[in-house]
């Protein structure tokens, strides 16, 4: 079966967004690719604006999930539109585990639709916009199991 990875996409701070992310899963990057590593081309000629951007960087969470990133780049046509259209969601293993990552991710959240607490589903949830605009869920099943408990 497939692993799922998140792939979140940015307008120019991933390298800010990663060293936040870097923190609050106490893993390193995996690397940083930047435009300007690109081999050359003679198609395009990328303008200086763009060439310390990042390409790619990625941070593993855990032995089976990563998350990867990169800034758009206006050159090629690109932006990052944020929404709630996807979220990621972090299904934790246990209460203290749900309560750190809530406490470290929702730092200065854009938006806090739900604090952490009890719900029908969950014994632990919450969902957020962090700061950089990625939309997140905490879920900790515990007690509560999304049929009711049953």
């Amino acid at each position: 079966m497939a692993k799922v990875h998140a792939y979140l996409n940015f307008n120019g701070n991933c390298e800010e967004a990663f060293n936040f992310y870097q923190q609050v899963f106490d893993k390193p990057s995996l690397g940083k690719n930047r435009y300007r590593d690109m081999p050359p081309s003679p198609d395009f000629e990328l303008p200086e604006s763009e060439k310390n951007k990042i390409l790619h960087t990625a941070i593993m969470i855990n032995d089976e999930v990563m998350l990867m990133g990169s800034d758009c780049s206006d050159h090629f046509g690109q932006k990052a539109v944020f929404g709630t259209s996807t979220y990621v969601m972090l299904d934790a293993q246990t209460a203290d585990e749900a309560k750190k990552l809530y406490e470290k991710l929702s730092y200065k959240a854009q938006k806090l639709e739900m604090e952490l607490g009890e719900t029908f589903f969950a014994e632990l949830f919450s969902s957020f916009i962090d700061q950089f605009g990625v939309a997140w869920m905490i879920h900790y099943e515990g007690k509560n199991r999304m049929n009711g408990g049953k």
